[in-house]
């Protein structure tokens, strides 16, 4: 690895970076995405944290009528602790994308027309939301990219059953880097927790600081810097691309053979047209580099809904790790390749 990761000593040790890259001197050079761009796409709108806390009823557990941790709840814990645990580094506020919108109305208003509601008489709040937390000032250059470090967290009320008694919250909580030249986010194993039960607030908190300093900030980064120095003919990408999708089509029995891949049809056409059309990440001369492959997929899951977005960011990683690694002979993700 060439570069030398931008990062303070403190942290350093907090991230185990002396396996893979020297201390450096933070350089005051910060980056942020042009703001046109989103994280992810899909069906989602872009809302304040004023919105989520001010105009957005909370939903309870039915049986017992508890209180559930909102939207806003967890994005301003998640906010406290990256503030905490970066403490001296440039931590921005949550960039929030919300989706599948839950109307109601307030007792008085039950029997108006829908077409005399007053915006008073409604309710709403989301049954689901994302949000993206980037620390600027701890970057580093990977392939010609500018990554900034980034916190996603993601909360989808349909995964939790509100019928029930109040039991402990499902949360999805990542720590990786974010692509600034097009907000793809790389998402490792072990910057990810997809089954984050928590009760209270202050569990959720403890939480997230135990994954920031769990997460390898320098193995994350060398690996994605190797992926620069493989690469595939156009032949091999369109066989990569027929193997992904037969794998659809495959039994059950069959895919728990294989290695999982859980990207769509309409996921896997949006690679291909990427490979042409894409200016920053498509393919050159008739070959394709692994690290912009990797970036076709992420680009290609941004569509996701917010539910399965981090489980596929991850999925992506595994499928670019996985056959960068069947170029070289491994087994394990080598169906893709033959």
């Amino acid at each position: 690895m060439n570069e030398i990761i931008t990062m303070p000593t403190g942290l350093a040790k907090r991230f185990n970076l002396s396996e893979y890259a020297e201390e450096a001197t933070i350089v005051e050079d910060i980056v942020r995405t042009p703001s046109h761009l989103h994280f992810i796409e899909a069906n989602t709108q872009e809302v304040t944290i004023n919105h989520l806390m001010n105009d957005c009823i909370t939903p309870v557990f039915s049986k017992d009528n508890e209180l559930t941790i909102n939207h806003a709840q967890f994005i301003g814990t998640i906010q406290d602790a990256a503030n905490d645990f970066f403490r001296g580094e440039t931590v921005d506020d949550a960039a929030i994308r919300v989706s599948h919108v839950v109307k109601g109305r307030i007792p008085e208003a039950v029997h108006k027309p829908a077409n005399q509601l007053l915006e008073s008489d409604k309710t709403i709040y989301y049954e689901r939301a994302a949000f993206s937390i980037d620390v600027p000032s701890i970057w580093q250059d990977v392939n010609g990219n500018r990554l900034n470090l980034s916190i996603v967290g993601v909360r989808a009320y349909n995964l939790q059953n509100l019928y029930s008694k109040k039991v402990p919250e499902l949360f999805k909580l990542a720590i990786g880097f974010k692509n600034q030249v097009c907000c793809n986010m790389c998402i490792f194993t072990d910057g990810y927790r997809e089954d984050l039960r928590v009760s209270s607030t202050i569990e959720l908190y403890k939480a997230a600081l135990e994954l920031f300093n769990n997460f390898n900030t320098a193995k994350q980064l060398h690996l994605m810097q190797q992926l620069g120095n493989t690469s595939m003919t156009e032949h091999q990408f369109c066989q990569i691309l027929g193997k992904m999708r037969l794998y659809q089509c495959l039994p059950t029995g069959v895919q728990k053979h294989l290695p999982r891949m859980l990207l769509t049809d309409t996921q896997i056409n949006s690679v291909a047209k990427a490979y042409i059309n894409d200016s920053n990440f498509g393919g050159e001369s008739g070959e394709l580099n692994m690290w912009r492959f990797y970036n076709l997929l992420t680009g290609a899951n941004k569509s996701s809904y917010i539910d399965s977005f981090l489980d596929r960011s991850l999925n992506a990683s595994e499928i670019a790790m996985g056959i960068n690694s069947a170029l070289h002979g491994a087994e394990q993700y080598k169906w893709f390749i033959e």
